[in-house]
């Protein structure tokens, strides 16, 4: 298989870990205390997934864009998230908003000049996997956030 011309990522269950729930169901604000780890108003640790920082550092050094897309019903503080964890600037193509996945991958599709069936898509949600692998994208299921093993096994 060779390299994709684009690279998306849900968010919640595949590049980061908010205590179990979704962004949107933790206590906002967020906040980053003096030890680095990253929190919700009620002390929550959101963090992201072990492995995802070295192969977010991989796909960086492979040149490849990296998007988001997020059926999120609390966009802002995805986003925030984001912000507080350092990466929101690795993405180019940000899709973050309660919407169906198909409309998140057309409009980063148009943004990026990238064809669908040049695309990797991680997502832990089987209905989403589906539904944009029917677009033509190659899709593949984290069911417990985003791993080494799971990304290596795509490379060529």
């Amino acid at each position: 298989m060779a390299l994709p011309g684009l690279i998306v990522f849900d968010l919640d269950f595949t590049l980061w870990d908010c205590g179990g729930l979704w962004v949107d169901c933790t206590s906002y604000p967020f906040r980053k205390r003096e030890d680095g780890r990253i929190v919700d108003s009620d002390g929550k640790n959101l963090r992201l997934y072990e492995d995802v920082p070295e192969i977010l550092d991989e796909i960086d050094h492979l040149g490849i864009p990296m998007a988001l897309a997020s059926r999120t019903e609390q966009p802002a503080w995805a986003q925030d998230l984001l912000d507080l964890m350092e990466i929101r600037e690795r993405f180019a193509y940000e899709e973050i908003y309660p919407s169906s996945k198909t409309k998140h991958f057309s409009r980063i599709a148009a943004a990026s000049g990238v064809e669908l069936h040049q695309m990797w898509f991680f997502d832990d949600e089987n209905r989403n996997i589906v539904e944009v692998g029917e677009m033509g994208v190659t899709c593949v299921e984290v069911r417990n956030g985003l791993t080494r093993a799971i990304f290596d096994s795509l490379m060529p």
